[in-house]
């Protein structure tokens, strides 16, 4: 079994009516993971997204650089909201969500990894361990980060907050 980042944009409307209604929150992810097409849209058309199993490199990296916002984890707890996988659901309000698609714009993706290597993930623990032990080189974390830059930024423009879960 998998360890999956996973992403949910949320109009703010939508946002209310989650953190009042964590099942009706679940029903309407599931909904869009079902209605999406399986080869997903480009990042900045998609309302879900996923970083794979590069959630726990990511979170790894963007604390390195001390980024100014949990666009891995989420920051604000969905309430009352059951597990979702790994844990229940967490939020970036609309106003986050601008301060991530700001600061990820600006952050090149060789910034992440500038000075690191596998074998620094490896000695951290980082999941997926496997991967750093083999000494794989850290472009697949790198190509997950430049597709959530769209990702966010579209969000920002439209307004929107992201639900986050690890699935």
């Amino acid at each position: 079994m998998s360890m999956i980042g996973e992403y949910a944009r949320l109009t703010p409307a939508e946002l209310d009516r989650a953190v009042r209604d964590p099942a009706w929150a679940r029903q309407f992810v599931d909904e869009l993971i079902d209605t999406e097409p399986d080869e997903e849209p480009d990042a900045s058309r998609a309302r879900r997204h996923d970083v794979g199993k590069m959630w726990h490199a990511l979170d790894f990296l963007l604390d390195r650089i001390t980024f100014p916002v949990d666009v891995v984890h989420g920051e604000e707890k969905l309430p009352r909201a059951p597990h979702w996988g790994y844990g229940p659901p967490r939020y970036l309000t609309p106003g986050r969500v601008r301060a991530a698609a700001e600061a990820l714009t600006v952050t090149p993706h060789h910034a992440l990894t500038e000075g690191v290597g596998p074998a620094d993930l490896a000695e951290a623990g980082i999941y997926p361990h496997v991967v750093w032990e083999r000494g794989e080189p850290l472009d697949h974390v790198t190509s997950h980060y430049q597709e959530l830059v769209p990702f966010f930024q579209a969000a920002a423009r439209a307004g929107d907050a992201v639900l986050i879960w690890l699935d």
